[in-house]
């Protein structure tokens, strides 16, 4: 549905899926209004919590749509499939499906779908650089960082300068640091031309638990890190209504 534009405003249509009639607060991404349930966003969110306290009557009908900026209409759509589509349809997601809610519910503070964003990803077999890089970028307990670690020791060659820099220089330098270790534990255990990975799994891991400082009995125990305070990008403006 289409609403008609005055004054070289572009056209407004309601999302095909997400426009719900028994919804009670509505968006606008892009040029697409989204209407669902308030409820879900004021249970979890303090970011939202605040935002509708600010305009309490914002969002309450299509021309008073609360904007979301630096999102698009696929997004969106993604993050709101976790509260509208059954759990069983879960393992069917790929795994940008995923990285986008982890973004979302990082940015607009959402602890539990963020929780599960994690707990969905920790199902995909990630290259450890971009696992690393993405869960030091949303702030995920580096224990589960792991099995990441261990591959980037136990491989052959160093890594590439493309890779190093990707990385953050600590990871970089405990990376060096382990493999060294590692080589010296495994000519410690009598072979010849070790390498780092010639390293017992069990020895390597308390290296590397020790190297990063990382949670030793619960390091393979899923979970998120305390978040850091800090204000979130902004990413709801100041509604404004909408000419229909």
């Amino acid at each position: 549905m289409a609403h008609s534009s005055h004054n070289g405003v572009s056209p407004v249509h309601h999302h095909p899926e997400y426009y719900l009639k028994d919804g009670n607060i509505t968006f606008i991404v892009e040029d697409t209004l989204f209407r669902v349930h308030r409820h879900f966003f004021e249970c979890e969110s303090q970011f939202f919590v605040k935002e509708f306290a600010k305009a309490p009557r914002e969002g309450t009908s299509d021309s008073t749509a609360f904007r979301l900026d630096k999102v698009t209409i696929a997004d969106f759509a993604n993050f709101l499939w976790v509260w509208y589509s059954p759990s069983y349809r879960r393992g069917s997601k790929p795994k940008d499906h995923w990285l986008t809610i982890l973004e979302l519910s990082t940015v607009w503070q959402f602890p539990e779908m963020k929780k599960l964003a994690i707990d969905e990803l920790q199902k995909f077999d990630i290259e450890p650089v971009e696992k690393i890089t993405t869960y030091d970028r949303y702030q995920i307990d580096k224990s589960l960082l792991l099995p990441a670690y261990k591959l980037l020791c136990k491989r052959v060659g160093r890594m590439s300068i493309e890779e190093g820099e990707q990385l953050k220089l600590h990871t970089v330098l405990g990376i060096q640091e382990a493999r060294e270790r590692a080589i010296r534990s495994a000519a410690e255990g009598g072979c010849r031309s070790p390498t780092s990975a010639d390293a017992d799994d069990e020895e390597l891991e308390r290296i590397l638990i020790d190297v990063f400082s990382l949670k030793g009995p619960t390091a393979n125990r899923q979970g998120a890190q305390p978040p850091v305070k800090s204000d979130p990008v902004p990413i709801v403006k100041t509604p404004t209504r909408l000419q229909m």
